[in-house]
């Protein structure tokens, strides 16, 4: 099913954590915090002004993300664990080091 988000919402598909610490421990699923980084799926076409005017996405389709802990709703799309959230939630995009040094 194709599936794009209305306004300024964006579907994000979490990242998957590490399964071991940086010691070599395995963590067990039930200790594992979700992840708040993700990949952004679909993006909407962005919020409106009052005028009428469009305000475009700062984000897009591939985009790496970083969002809040408690941030979007969890649904479910073709049997995959997605998230639905405001593009306000999103708390920043991840660069490379070539984009950085760039701006």
């Amino acid at each position: 099913m194709a599936f794009k988000p209305l306004h300024d919402r964006v579907l994000v598909r979490r990242v998957e954590s590490d399964e071991k610490t940086k010691g070599g421990l395995i963590i067990p699923d039930s200790a594992k915090e979700k992840p708040a980084e993700g990949v952004v799926v679909a993006c909407g076409e962005g919020a409106r002004k009052d005028s009428g005017d469009l305000i475009p996405m700062a984000v897009k389709e591939g985009d790496q993300i970083l969002f809040g802990k408690w941030s979007g709703t969890e649904v479910q799309i073709d049997g995959e664990d997605l998230l639905i959230m405001k593009e306000s939630d999103i708390l920043g995009v991840t660069v490379d080091a070539a984009e950085a040094k760039a701006a």
